[in-house]
């Protein structure tokens, strides 16, 4: 197996962990919290890796890493959440599949990455795929649903190609980058759901099980895998990958759950699978595999240097 294609491997796995938090959130969590389940998968994650790597922020990296934060946490979030619970969960997933084209255009203004055929096919199949795996008949549309979703497609999109533009310090690594991120999207998150959701629920076994999971696999875990695979591949194709956490759902829910996946569901599948597939393919793709050059290591795109 190359290089590259073990990147990819370990990439996906992240939106393949991201996949299994409807099912967590519905059979082990309290309901109605949107707020507060976010918060959990955030801070904790943080302050964990802050400790364990020992790491702190210095000179920009402070207001790059809020930022980050903000985008691929903070904001993030919420509006993941509030689409939610405004939308039925098929019609959320589709509309936050719409991602890779917000990537594709901002890769273009800010890295230099020329959209090509292939990506932007890549992208819109896969949208369709999805679409068919998840998406039910007489599915209701709400507005702020709809805008929160797309909003929330935008911030994590926006966040990925940032993170793609801006690399890291010298000498840091990339679980460092990850608490810092968390640590600053928790503290965004903390008031906010103080304010609107109130003091924290009581929990039993079962919902401090299922924080940890996704605090720890499903999100410090999962958030440093990305973030390695956004460093080491084109932006358009690492985010392709994010078509796997609607699919692991519905996976999900036919094995644990007993939701039912008929054809026109597995055409959907195939579909959006063979769409990320060809999306990884590219004639020249920008892989760089150093771990802690940071910004001493650039790539040329588009006869312009971009900063790790």
């Amino acid at each position: 197996m190359s290089r590259r294609a073990t990147v990819i491997g370990l990439t996906a796995l992240a939106p393949v962990s991201w996949g299994s938090t409807y099912a967590v959130t519905t059979e082990f969590l309290p309901p109605d919290r949107p707020l507060f389940t976010g918060l959990m998968r955030a801070l904790p994650a943080g302050l964990a890796l802050l400790a364990l790597t020992r790491s702190l922020p210095r000179g920009a990296w402070w207001w790059r890493s809020a930022v980050l934060g903000a985008l691929n946490i903070g904001a993030f979030f919420p509006l993941l959440f509030l689409a939610a619970y405004r939308l039925p969960g098929g019609v959320a997933a589709v509309v936050g599949s719409v991602g890779p084209l917000f990537v594709v255009g901002l890769a273009t203004l800010l890295l230099g990455e020329r959209p090509t055929a292939r990506s932007l096919s890549a992208a819109i199949a896969a949208a369709f795929g999805v679409s068919l795996v998840v998406l039910k008949a007489g599915a209701a549309f709400d507005p702020v649903g709809v805008v929160a979703g797309l909003a929330a497609a935008a911030s994590m999109a926006a966040g990925t190609v940032l993170t793609k533009r801006w690399g890291r310090p010298e000498g840091v690594g990339p679980l460092a980058m990850v608490g810092w991120q968390l640590s600053a999207g928790g503290l965004l998150i903390a008031p906010v759901a103080l304010l609107v959701e109130g003091a924290p629920p009581a929990l039993d076994g079962r919902g401090v099980a299922g924080y940890a999971y996704l605090a720890l696999a499903n999100t410090a875990v999962s958030y440093w895998l990305w973030l390695r695979g956004v460093e080491r591949l084109p932006a358009t194709s690492v985010t392709l990958l994010g078509s796997l956490s609607p699919l692991t759902a519905a996976v999900i829910g036919w094995a644990a759950l007993g939701q039912a996946l008929g054809p026109v569901q597995l055409a959907g599948m195939a579909l959006a699978l063979g769409a990320t597939l060809a999306g990884q393919w590219a004639p020249r793709p920008p892989f760089s595999s150093p771990e802690g050059n940071g910004e001493k290591v650039s790539m040329d795109l588009s006869d312009a240097a971009v900063r790790r």
